[in-house]
């Protein structure tokens, strides 16, 4: 609380001076902003970067073995192309489990009619095993938030839902912290007839305390038959995570690099990520 009210008597020494000199006033607005910077580099712990305090779930579309640690509730947004709109909940609520309720709509900004998504999503993860020095940590669990439109005809996303899903995650030191994950998952979307088992490997680097970097290719072996929307090529994402104060992480991600999608004739869908986590009781 001591940097919230420092920074807001700052503000108000900057509107008492604002009418009386201009050099006064740029120099408390430097002031300010240096004010902000050093309060964010300090107390920044959220989910990105070496300073991170909470565990990464998931990476842009597929999940890790990380789980939201007990007595904390986290709260995210996806903003992606075409006004779509995914928030989510998640709650800790023992050791190594959580559980979350997740919901969207096509076209929620901008103009025209919401269609919104048929069903809220619902997730669960538990982690069977930690992390030690030889194996990686594992978690199994369930998810049936897809991305992107839905078609009702279909029955499915524009990126299918992971369904039942295992992970595996490994956490390695390499100029701060390095990562690997792996993924096999079974979603329940599978009108298309395509009802393969599916894989997805992704990495997370940390650039300094604050940053890190992620990647991840979904080989979408249940998205490639003439009825998908996979063009076979699977779907190579990027994100960028930076935690800029106390719980909160925002991030940029890039979706489908390499154009498989066959319904979207651009590739690397820009997208907006937001997280907020906060015990439940203070």
């Amino acid at each position: 609380m001591i940097w919230y009210t420092f920074n807001i008597s700052i503000f108000t020494v900057y509107l008492t001076i604002k009418n009386k000199n201009r050099n006064i006033m740029k120099n408390t607005l430097k002031l300010l902003a240096i004010t902000l910077f050093l309060s964010t580099n300090i107390f920044s712990q959220g989910s990105a970067g070496t300073n991170a305090k909470f565990e990464y779930r998931s990476l842009i579309d597929m999940q890790t073995a990380g789980v939201l640690e007990k007595g904390f509730v986290g709260v995210g947004i996806d903003v992606m192309p075409q006004g779509i709109v995914i928030s989510e909940i998640e709650v800790g609520v023992f050791n190594n489990f959580s559980f979350g309720i997740s919901y969207g709509a096509f076209n929620a900004i901008g103009s025209g009619i919401v269609d919104f998504y048929p069903l809220p999503g619902v997730y669960a993860k538990a982690r069977v095993l930690d992390e030690v020095e030889m194996m990686p940590a594992i978690a199994v669990g369930f998810d049936s938030q897809g991305k992107g439109q839905y078609f009702d005809e279909l029955n499915r996303y524009e990126i299918k839902s992971p369904g039942l899903f295992v992970t595996a995650s490994k956490n390695f030191e390499l100029l701060g912290y390095f990562s690997i994950h792996g993924m096999l998952n079974y979603t329940l979307e599978r009108d298309d007839s395509d009802k393969d088992l599916n894989l997805a490997i992704g990495a997370e680097k940390t650039i300094g305390s604050q940053v890190s970097f992620y990647g991840e290719y979904d080989f979408a072996l249940n998205d490639n038959n003439p009825l998908s929307f996979g063009d076979g090529k699977g779907y190579l994402n990027f994100g960028l995570r930076w935690s800029i104060s106390e719980g909160f992480t925002i991030g940029l991600d890039l979706r489908d690099v390499l154009n498989n999608q066959k319904i979207n004739t651009f590739s690397a869908d820009r997208a907006l990520f937001v997280e907020y986590i906060a015990p439940i009781f203070k």
